[in-house]
């Protein structure tokens, strides 16, 4: 009897999916592959034949932790796995490399970074990114200056000291740089020198302590660290700048107020700035040491208050519609400078204001500072109000009932305080301040 045997279920052909994919234009497949670990774009190899080959002409080259994803091996073992994937990936590669990352939690700074970034010297390489997550500064080699097409350049934990012959990088427009070692020399040369200058970030430096920024295209520009003054020159694009500056207490409370105002110099160049900020960061870098930290806080207002502070800034900020600031608010001449900037900044949107409660109970209550009459305008433009950390202290409540008294179309304030101590008494004021703006809500955050 003849007996029908069962076909076997459907399935789609594997070979025929991956003859799709291997058909589709080459720019597509090297975005499918630059979106895989570098890991896994070599094993695309095994694939077939047309595959063999492929991942060895894509052009971004990330070697990061997924490179050798085991944190319980030995880190020698380890650094040797890594040494040998980044070789056997230079070696084999055919195509162009646009960028490369090298950011590994075990890397040191060994020699063989020296032999990768030569070999990169001799490709038109645009992005290169160099995290060194341990060990002393890792000297940069002389062949890095070398990159003419450099657009993005980004450094961790590296010792810069270019060549002589070193003219810069013509084509950079972003340049990233932290707990770098270098001389102020070598720092306003490198910056000079690269005309394009769009972005510019500068963490925990070691060497000096005086930036000078002098870059006719800078539009955002980061800082944090410890620094004694920063200014800038022939800075007229730049419209965003975030803060954290790590002020040394000690030294700045000593200094002279003479003529020298460190709020008219730090705005002088800076006509089109759209945003100001300040970053919260209290917990510093390892490499920072502890016994500066614990002299220093972090804090822009008390660095900008420093000198004779002006009732306003000679040229108004037009332009600036967000601004955040931590302020002592028992601080004399941290609230006048907060009081210039306000007056300066005609536009701005939106205000935010973190109090900073562990200095204010130790310097006593400031009376009656916001309550004289500073205005002959209003806060015409201010839309929305964040304040944090305050206690409920007479100069906190004087300046919340001074913006709501000079805010015509004052939308929202949020207001978080410290802790819960007296959390129904503050409420309680806030509600019983009178409001130029019918709009406006007050919103209470528990802490």
């Amino acid at each position: 009897m003849y007996q029908r045997h069962r076909e076997p279920p459907k399935f789609p052909c594997i070979e025929t999916e991956l003859e799709r994919i291997s058909s589709l234009p080459g720019h597509i497949l090297d975005q499918i592959l630059s979106q895989l670990s570098i890991r896994d774009a070599v094993r695309t190899s095994a694939l077939s034949r047309k595959w063999r080959y492929k991942w060895a002409k894509i052009p971004h080259l990330v070697f990061d932790n997924n490179c050798v994803p085991n944190p319980s091996q030995d880190q020698t073992l380890i650094k040797n796995k890594l040494v040998n994937i980044v070789d056997h990936v230079l070696l084999l590669h055919t195509g162009p490399i646009h960028k490369f990352k090298l950011s590994h939690r075990d890397l040191l700074g060994v020699s063989d970074i020296d032999r990768w970034i030569l070999h990169l010297s001799r490709s038109s390489i645009k992005e290169f990114i160099l995290e060194i997550w341990k060990g002393q500064r890792y000297k940069v080699p002389s062949s890095l200056f070398s990159f003419e097409h450099l657009i993005h350049l980004e450094l961790f934990n590296c010792l810069l000291k270019p060549p002589l012959s070193f003219k810069g990088f013509r084509n950079l427009k972003s340049l990233d740089l932290q707990h770098i070692t270098l001389t102020q020399q070598v720092f306003e040369n490198l910056i000079l020198s690269c005309p394009l200058l769009e972005r510019l970030t500068l963490m925990n430096f070691d060497g000096f302590t005086h930036l000078n920024i002098n870059a006719p295209n800078l539009q955002f520009f980061d800082i944090g660290g410890v620094y004694d003054d920063v200014n800038f020159e022939n800075t007229f694009q730049l419209t965003l700048i975030s803060i954290g500056l790590y002020v040394n207490v000690k030294n700045d409370r000593n200094v002279v107020h003479g003529n020298s105002s460190k709020l008219l110099r730090f705005f002088a160049n800076l006509p089109h700035i759209r945003r100001l900020e300040e970053v919260i960061d209290i917990h510093p870098h390892p490499s920072l040491d502890a016994h500066l930290f614990f002299n220093t806080y972090l804090v822009m207002e008390m660095y900008l208050s420093i000198g004779n502070i002006p009732s306003r800034l000679p040229r108004p900020c037009i332009d600036l519609n967000y601004l955040s600031i931590r302020i002592n608010f028992n601080d004399m001449e941290e609230n006048s400078a907060a009081l210039c900037l306000l007056r300066s900044s005609p536009n701005v949107q939106e205000l935010e204001m973190l109090a900073r409660p562990e200095e204010q109970t130790s310097m006593g209550t400031l009376s009656n500072f916001w309550e004289d009459d500073h205005w002959n305008s209003l806060f015409g433009q201010l839309l929305l109000v964040k304040i944090v950390g305050i206690s409920g202290v007479k100069s906190e409540l004087d300046f919340i009932n001074f913006l709501l008294s000079n805010s015509p179309v004052l939308e929202r304030m949020t207001v978080k305080p410290a802790s819960n101590d007296g959390g129904w008494e503050l409420l309680k004021e806030l509600l019983r301040f009178r409001r130029a703006s019918v709009r406006a809500e007050i919103i209470y955050l528990d802490p």
